[in-house]
């Protein structure tokens, strides 16, 4: 027998003879390429499932939507010649974010199966979960059962299996599809002709493409959901996820539109990852800084004072004294100088910062004073450059370094606001650095140390950074500066040992900038320090500086919040220990507890040389039980309960009840209050 072969765009005719007869049998192949670079050839005709399979049986069942050619797909997709394919599993973020899109939508289907006469908005996977916006006929709401209800129903969709199928059609078509859900409608008429801004926000949601394709997902005869996608093949592939609450929303975040029912819910790849999930958003609730702020009595939120704005009780104005003090003595042992400004400004400085153009939305309405314009002000940036701008600058001056603990005032909406994490009121840790464009490098390469080694005083360890580039579009200042000011932030992450990410185009109309994120005490990242470069703002207030030829250039700025804003950094403190507070921040170090009335004079004694040396502490007196004033204490998170009796007065001892440790006897005072100086100057 002989054989023959050629080819012709990815068909191979084979010619097969033998002496009896000539046969002519067609076989027609495509040859896609893999992510490491191996091609793999597949009958023509084939999908992103059948791929996955032909590589292995574990790929295929981890397997939960493709990338094809940079895009997106779902498993389904039939594959092309030369088509560049990546299998993307359960594992990796892009599965998991499909994963929770398509829960949504589970969700989305067991409550219209539940509610008859309900209509569905939007349903886009978030960090860690998913959620949907729901309408109810007559002015329902969800109650806690209804949830129990619901994911009981989402679990019998998820055990039917029921596959996801894909259909484009026209917006005519999707119209009356979609005839009784007048949310559905507004995204459909959205894609057929909106604005970019509109076609944005849709997009966002993952509804419809940005060229306004009308696709659709159905899985099962009664369901159909407007969605961009890709989606898992069917239900059987989600399962491992749970309803956590409901809550209000306005359609499209417009307070304006109509109110709707939005329940949130988490979708994990597996059931260990969901339970990890649970028992960390368990711990968080014990640490949430709201509870704990009021347990301790270190603040409140007055409904007399309106949303977002707090007062600070004694202990935990002791706290904020603390970490405030103590930035003022870093900055100043850094080569910063202080400076102060007042609260509010006239309307010509925010006009000459760009603030009333990019920024009023979020700032306070204005006051008119004696014929002027007043505004409380939202940051305090302009204020340093009028102290800059005070007198003519030498190039001998620079970097010049100003810091202030200033506080701003910004209008976030209600529903933003989360106790000291999101307030109208707070006080920045603001420096802002003045500098020629030669030093750049080198002083973001010790502000980004310097704000390392702070962070670490806190007790954070664990760090990560974005750095987010030139937006496209919009951007001021030269591409020289944008480059050399880029690649000295991103020396500097270098020079750090920083993991980093970059955000292209992610960095502000004025300049690039780094966002330093910390992990917790239970894996929670939290972004807290920012580092921003601005060729802007010198060039609106046309600032200066004499350089060694006599000649004048323009300086460049550097934004820096180190904690961000002391209340959120407090916040996060708090929730990070737990509310048991390094010995150095807490507000009581060490609480003197006598055993009876008669022990009561050696206990103010001992509490005198406590306050002597330096260490705050207090008395509880023997009104109540000794094990119920400990009880106290241990509540408290007081570091140290030093318990003082009878053997204590003749020995000049105490009893010391740390935090976390044995309980230890017959401790000379003297010894112990040195042994917690030590500890207290090692501490930071």
């Amino acid at each position: 027998m002989a054989e023959a072969v050629c080819q012709d765009a990815g068909r191979r005719i084979v010619f097969l003879t033998d002496f009896s007869a000539l046969k002519l049998v067609f076989v027609s192949e495509i040859t896609v390429s893999l992510p490491d670079g191996s091609a793999r050839m597949l009958p023509s005709g084939s999908t992103a499932a059948d791929l996955s399979r032909a590589i292995g049986e574990r790929l295929a069942k981890d397997a939960v939507h493709a990338e094809v050619n940079g895009r997106e797909v779902d498993l389904s997709h039939r594959l092309s010649e030369n088509d560049e394919v990546r299998i993307l599993t359960k594992q990796t973020d892009e599965g998991l974010h499909t994963i929770r899109h398509s829960t949504a939508h589970v969700l989305a289907q067991a409550v219209l199966s539940l509610f008859p006469g309900s209509t569905f908005a939007i349903g886009p996977p978030i960090e860690h979960g998913f959620y949907y916006d729901f309408s109810l006929p007559e002015g329902a709401s969800f109650s806690d059962s209804d949830l129990e209800r619901i994911e009981a129903r989402m679990r019998e969709i998820v055990a039917a299996d029921q596959p996801f199928e894909r259909e484009e059609t026209s917006g005519d078509e999707a119209l009356k599809l979609f005839a009784s859900h007048e949310y559905k409608q507004e995204i459909i008429r959205t894609a057929a002709g909106a604005d970019d801004a509109e076609i944005s926000d849709a997009e966002m949601s993952g509804e419809v493409s940005p060229d306004g394709v009308i696709s659709t997902y159905r899985n099962s005869p009664e369901f159909v959901d407007v969605c961009l996608g890709p989606h898992v093949p069917s239900t059987g592939k989600l399962g491992c996820f749970a309803l956590q609450s409901v809550a209000g929303a306005y359609w499209r975040g417009d307070h304006t539109r109509p109110m709707l029912q939005r329940i949130y819910g988490t979708a994990w790849a597996t059931e260990k990852d969901l339970k990890s999930h649970l028992h960390r958003l368990k711990e968080a609730e014990k640490r949430d800084h709201r509870k704990l702020a009021r347990d301790l009595d270190l603040l409140s939120w007055p409904d007399e004072l309106g949303p977002g704005l707090a007062v600070w009780h004694p202990k935990g104005a002791v706290v904020r004294a603390v970490m405030e003090e103590y930035s003022r003595q870093r900055h100043r042992e850094a080569g910063y100088e202080l400076v102060y400004s007042p609260h509010l400004a006239k309307s010509d400085l925010w006009e000459t910062s760009g603030h009333l153009d990019f920024f009023a939305e979020s700032m306070y309405p204005e006051m008119q004073l004696e014929g002027a314009s007043y505004y409380p002000k939202p940051m305090n940036c302009p204020f340093h450059v009028m102290v800059y701008k005070s007198s003519l600058r030498s190039y001998r001056e620079l970097p010049l370094r100003l810091f202030e603990l200033g506080t701003v005032y910004r209008y976030e909406l209600s529903g933003a606001l989360h106790g000291l994490l999101r307030t109208r009121g707070f006080t920045q840790d603001d420096s802002h650095i003045f500098c020629t464009p030669e030093q750049i490098a080198d002083e973001l390469a010790k502000l980004l140390e310097f704000v390392l080694s702070v962070l670490r005083a806190f007790g954070f360890g664990d760090f990560s950074a974005c750095l987010a580039t030139k937006p496209s579009g919009k951007a001021v200042g030269d591409d020289s500066l944008w480059e050399a000011a880029t690649e000295g932030l991103r020396s500097a992450m270098e020079a750090s040992g920083l993991e980093y990410e970059v955000e292209e185009g992610g960095g502000a109309f004025y300049g690039p900038k780094i966002d330093v994120h910390v992990t917790d005490a239970i894996g929670r990242g939290w972004q807290l320090s920012t580092l921003q470069l601005d060729f802007n703002l010198p060039e609106s207030f046309d600032l200066e500086f004499v350089g060694s030829d006599g000649s004048r250039s323009r300086p460049v700025m550097i934004h820096r919040a180190l904690f961000g804003s002391v209340e959120r950094f407090f916040g996060v403190l708090l929730e990070h220990y737990g509310g048991a507070l390094p010995v150095w921040l807490s507000p009581v170090q060490a609480r003197v507890l006598p055993v009876a009335k008669d022990h009561s004079g050696y206990a103010r004694e001992t509490l005198a040389a406590l306050q002597e040396s330096g260490i705050r502490a207090d008395v509880s007196e023997a009104d109540d039980p000794l094990g119920k004033r400990i009880r106290a204490a241990k509540l408290e998170q007081i570091p140290y309960v030093l318990v003082v009796g009878a053997d204590d007065v003749k020995a000049e001892s105490v009893g010391v009840n740390s935090r976390g440790n044995k309980e230890e006897r017959d401790v000379p005072l003297g010894d112990f209050i040195t042994r917690l100086q030590d500890d207290l100057a090692a501490l930071r």
